[in-house]
């Protein structure tokens, strides 16, 4: 049985889950380290296990699931969940990292593109799939993330692996950007989804644009905002 989401009095030694609503520009290790050190003023204690289940890009927002205390034992659970996104791929080009984070390597004509054939890419695309993930991501490889050999320049054979799509839905075209709804298995790369659409349209794409709504049966609405939570994580009183 999962641990319900938490919310005050918090009992963070015992374990808590905390739904946090990422800031764009954060990485997920940045928005941990700021609510464990909260936790730990608020304990008077130098240390306290806090994690987070799931990786979002600094680029991305939306739901960072972080457990602490005895709850960390149940990250892996969480991590295995089903997942739900939105956001937007713009077409007609390319970048390394198959988002914004990195600038174009390469620009592809769009004029052929037609709203059936975006949807006919995004139904191509849904179901068991064979996955390559991109080179600047987190798959570590020889003990060290991909993205650290990729910043070297450094050439990295990257594996396929199976994922699954369960719904691909687009919500608008206004060529080059396409807004989507995705929900799918973890470990699915939505960058990579991206760069495949691009692919499967003759064209290029890159993901300018992500949020995580939902993970398993948590919803965006119990989220906290990052800010409000640590108001609520008072320092221990003298």
């Amino acid at each position: 049985m999962l641990p319900p989401t938490t919310t005050p009095p918090f009992t963070f030694q015992d374990g808590c889950l905390l739904l946090v609503d990422k800031p764009k520009g954060w990485t997920s290790f940045d928005v941990v380290n700021k609510v464990r050190w909260a936790i730990r003023k608020h304990l008077g204690v130098k240390k306290i296990k806090v994690g987070h289940a799931g990786t979002l890009d600094p680029m991305a927002t939306g739901m960072l699931n972080i457990c602490t205390g005895k709850w960390t034992k149940r990250l892996q659970e969480l991590q295995g969940m089903d997942k739900t996104y939105t956001g937007t791929i713009t077409l007609g080009a390319t970048t390394a990292s198959y988002d914004a984070e990195e600038p174009i390597n390469a620009t592809f004509p769009t004029e052929h593109i037609t709203e059936e054939m975006i949807r006919a890419a995004a139904e191509s695309l849904t179901g068991d799939l064979e996955q390559l993930p991109p080179i600047f991501s987190a798959i570590k490889v020889d003990g060290q993330p991909l993205y650290k050999k990729a910043r070297r320049g450094e050439m990295v054979e990257v594996k396929a692996r199976p994922v699954t799509v369960h719904e691909f839905n687009i919500t608008r075209i206004e060529l080059p950007e396409v807004d989507f709804i995705i929900s799918c298995s973890k470990g699915t790369y939505i960058r990579s989804l991206a760069y495949d659409m691009g692919k499967a349209l003759n064209s290029g794409g890159y993901l300018t644009a992500l949020r995580r709504t939902t993970v398993g049966p948590f919803e965006e609405k119990d989220m906290w905002n990052l800010e409000a939570l640590l108001k609520v994580i008072p320092e221990k009183e003298a």
